[in-house]
């Protein structure tokens, strides 16, 4: 008996078309939401950094690293060359003002001195027989002008005798003439010998003025010769500690170099370096602070250096008030340099997030924790701990402020928290 078999209203074939049609719609729609609408990303939670904005003190303010210096620090270079002869100190010894500290020999220098020695000898022998030739030569013509002073009167005398004996026509013409004749030839005689002795009286001390000044000269330079003699031997200028000593015996060294330093000890420094970023924001008075043994020290800027080198600066800074007691050369501090004055604002903990937003917006966590959308924010001055917010967030919003490397421009994230 044949059974009449009922067509089916819904076959597989006839099904496949109709999923197939609704699986390209559903995408067509996820596609068009996924662009048209937010892109959310899961974060968990014990994985970011969420913190939460503030208002308080804020001090802009760079931190550096200082070195304890001494207060003053002379060096030693070598005034003169020569070879290491003696060390009488040792490195690190503290020294007295004038204390011997090394001797160099010299022996060009130590020729040149003797050969300096004998020739102002030899000056001052010279002056000395000029000045004796001098006196004789004026002995001699005092003794001559006394001749003729003698001889001048007796021909006066005669002179005047025959003067009257001639009116008298007792004695002739001639006897008369001859003895005026020797009368006017001693008067030239001793007009001649007054003339030298007084041109030799002015060459003589003229002479002994320019071997007077020349002896002078020559002492003045003898003098000076002594001195880089005598610089020879390195002495301490200044007391204090003799650090860095670059010398020992049997060394050649020469003129100009560094042979060691003294460190005064009456007090400390600190030197610090800064990136040339804040060169024209550090200035002679700033201050800074340091902590040790949970005690606060100020410091002052005393000297800035201009000189920039592999993109640092320096700057010395002076202790305010006490310094640590137990301070030491060469310790390193970590020291907070105010570039400001403490004022109020809103503040905004540091964190990962600037490197990809540049601080242009951030991602506020809303209200029920769940979720933090992508603001716009506007950040102002920094210090090493907190940004001054100037717009875009109030004290008690929190935010995500760790980093957002792996974000890519999602704008909503998903907050899910750990079970």
């Amino acid at each position: 008996m044949d059974r009449v078999i009922e067509k089916k209203k819904w076959s597989v074939k006839r099904i496949l078309p109709w999923v197939g049609g609704v699986a390209v719609i559903g995408l067509i729609a996820a596609s068009y939401f996924s662009t048209t609408g937010k892109s959310k990303l899961n974060v968990e939670e014990d994985k970011i950094m969420i913190s939460e904005v503030s208002k308080g003190s804020f001090q802009e303010f760079i931190p550096v690293n200082g070195i304890v210096m001494p207060i003053q620090t002379i060096y030693l270079d070598a005034l003169e060359g020569g070879r290491v002869e003696e060390l009488y100190v040792e490195d690190g010894a503290i020294v007295k003002k004038e204390q011997p500290l090394l001797k160099l020999s010299n022996t060009d220098l130590e020729l040149d001195l003797a050969n300096r020695e004998t020739s102002v000898f030899q000056l001052i022998t010279q002056m000395q027989y000029t000045q004796n030739l001098a006196r004789e030569n004026t002995i001699r013509q005092q003794a001559n002008l006394a001749d003729i002073d003698n001889a001048l009167v007796e021909a006066k005398r005669v002179y005047e005798l025959n003067s009257r004996l001639h009116k008298e026509k007792v004695i002739s013409e001639q006897d008369y003439r001859s003895s005026l004749n020797l009368y006017n030839y001693n008067l030239r005689r001793k007009s001649l010998i007054e003339k030298t002795l007084k041109q030799d009286s002015i060459t003589t001390a003229t002479q002994l003025t320019q071997m007077k000044e020349t002896v002078a000269r020559t002492q003045e330079t003898l003098k000076l010769m002594r001195k880089k003699a005598a610089d020879l031997v390195v002495k301490a200028p200044v007391a204090g500690q003799l650090t860095s000593r670059n010398a020992e015996i049997g060394e050649n060294k020469v003129r100009g170099v560094r042979l060691g330093q003294i460190d005064v000890l009456s007090g400390f420094k600190v030197r610090a370096d800064i990136d040339e970023h804040y060169i024209s924001r550090v200035f002679i008075g700033l201050t800074g602070d340091f902590t040790i043994s949970d005690k606060v020290y100020k410091l002052r800027v005393k000297k800035v250096y201009s000189q920039v080198t592999n993109g640092r600066f320096q700057v010395d800074m002076e202790f305010v008030g006490t310094p640590p007691s137990d301070i030491r050369r060469g310790q390193t501090l970590q020291v907070r340099l105010s570039l400001s004055d403490q004022t109020q604002a809103v503040l905004l903990a540091k964190g990962g997030f600037y490197q990809q937003t540049g601080g242009n917006w951030i991602f506020k966590v809303g209200e029920n924790g769940q979720k933090a959308y992508k603001v716009d924010i506007q950040l102002g001055r920094q210090n090493p701990e907190f940004y001054e917010v100037l717009e875009g967030l109030k004290p008690g919003d929190k935010v995500v402020t760790s980093s957002y490397e792996n974000y890519g421009d999602m704008q909503e994230l998903v907050i899910k928290k750990q079970k």
